[in-house]
């Protein structure tokens, strides 16, 4: 594991985590995202504050940066380095060093990490958490049940996964602690997913 050109790989992966669309997509609007709204720079805080197309390219290349790490990592050194990778990314997504330490909480990110290391894995991490967040209305939701699935579900496929996967789930956890205080006392923010909705509300 720890030749030259695998450390190398993790660290480009932590780089390409460091890859803010959130904060970039903000700037080109005259604004940091992680001072308007929840603070976050991530997709949902995104949808809010910029709008659905600013929040859907987000979206997409927070993906992709997991899918690229997992896969120069599955390239250099097989899926041990892919692991590696893949928390290399999430990390850099988190604490990215080039946004001064204050990145998003690496649900996106990670997901397309997960998908692309076990694309069924990842299949069912997604429908559990669109399903959680479509009856709840709150992407903490989805987002903090299927951490909590991730590490067990994970080792049903291979059990090499446990560890780094744990870890990742003690991450997106502790990200989320916030959003849990909020949810345990009903001040949970919901997302709206249609015009209706939003009247409603």
């Amino acid at each position: 594991m720890f030749e030259p050109v695998k450390i190398a790989a993790v660290i480009i992966s932590y780089f390409i985590g460091n890859i803010s669309p959130a904060i970039l997509i903000g700037r080109l609007t005259g604004i940091d995202i992680r001072k308007v709204g929840s603070g976050n720079a991530g997709t949902t805080n995104v949808l809010r504050v910029l709008g659905k197309k600013a929040a859907v390219a987000t979206l997409f290349i927070d993906i992709i940066k997991g899918v690229a790490a997992v896969l120069i990592g599955r390239y250099i050194g097989g899926q041990e380095v892919a692991l590696a990778c893949c928390l290399a990314v999430m990390l850099g997504h988190i604490w990215p060093a080039v946004f001064a330490f204050r990145g998003g909480k690496g649900i996106a990110t990670a997901f397309g990490a997960v998908i692309t290391l076990e694309p069924l894995l990842g299949l069912i991490e997604a429908a559990v958490a669109l399903i959680l967040i479509f009856f709840s209305k709150r992407v903490s939701v989805g987002s903090i049940i299927a951490a909590l699935l991730l590490p067990l579900l994970s080792y049903l496929f291979d059990p090499r996964y446990l560890t780094w996967t744990a870890v990742m789930a003690v991450i997106v956890l502790f990200k989320h602690r916030a959003n849990f205080v909020r949810l345990l006392k009903g001040e949970e923010p919901k997302v709206s997913f249609s015009k209706q909705e939003e009247k409603n509300e």
